[in-house]
């Protein structure tokens, strides 16, 4: 919080937009990481009478709200920088340098600290981003100040704040739609229902099945619900074991809810 405020102050004194622009990502990242922290906090509950799939999901949203943040701060920002190529304002290089140098070695720390638990989770994952974004947005920030020491090129900062808004909008619109299929409770990412089913056929006493279902319950738990038609109801206990084992093993579907038929209800 300390940083951004510095990041701002030192924006409006410089009279820089993309140290601006810099400030206002260290402020969603603070953001983002104490929603994550929270989000992986309720996550951890037990399932109960009111999630009884419990809470895991908590995170999935967090991830969502961190990306849409990400999304409306990248178009504000590139309304900003249309502004300042429409009307240029002078740009204290120095300060913006400055500014920026320390920014980056708090945004560089912090990535680090995300990094490990952005590869198992899309809510760290998130943050992660929030974070690297800002690492390259300090660097070219960095970068304009130089410029505008050596040059003058006072453009080269509204120019650096439209990169960093098409980098931020461009790792949100890749990261949304995984985001969005796993609260849509979409198949799992590598699994074609058809395969599932034909795997359950080959199981010795299964006849069919029909009415299947698969989503992800989580990041990292699949379910499935199935009826099964079958040859001999008096195998049903032996079945329904082979029937999981399959699951587990073969596509890592932990959860699943089976209703057997006999063959000649199987409709």
């Amino acid at each position: 919080m300390l940083l951004t405020v510095a990041q701002v102050v030192g924006g409006v004194f410089s009279g820089s937009l993309s140290l601006i622009a810099d400030a206002l990502h260290n402020f969603s990242d603070a953001a983002s990481l104490l929603i994550a922290l929270v989000a992986i906090r309720i996550g951890r509950k037990p399932a109960d009478d009111l999630r009884s799939f419990g809470y895991k999901r908590a995170e999935t949203i967090a991830a969502l709200i961190n990306l849409t943040s990400l999304i409306l701060i990248g178009l504000y920002l590139i309304l900003e920088a249309i502004k300042r190529f429409l009307s240029p304002e002078p740009v204290e290089g120095w300060t913006v340098v400055v500014v920026a140098g320390i920014a980056l070695l708090v945004d560089v720390i912090t990535a680090l600290l995300t990094y490990a638990g952005s590869k198992h989770s899309m809510n760290i994952k998130a943050a992660f981003l929030h974070n690297v974004s800002d690492a390259l947005a300090s660097v070219g920030v960095i970068l304009t100040g130089t410029l505008i020491i050596w040059y003058g090129w006072i453009w080269t900062d509204a120019a650096m704040t439209l990169i960093i808004s098409g980098y931020v909008l461009w790792q949100s619109f890749r990261e949304m739609p995984k985001v969005i299929h796993l609260l849509m409770e979409g198949v799992p990412e590598g699994i074609e229902i058809q395969d599932v089913a034909r795997a359950m056929e080959e199981v010795e006493g299964v006849r069919g099945i029909h009415h299947v279902h698969i989503w992800q319950l989580d990041e990292t738990r699949r379910a499935l619900e199935a009826h099964v038609v079958l040859e001999d109801r008096e195998k049903m206990d032996e079945i329904k074991v082979k029937l999981k084992e399959v699951l587990a093993s073969t596509f890592q579907i932990t959860h699943s809810t089976l209703e057997f038929e006999d063959n000649h209800c199987a409709h």
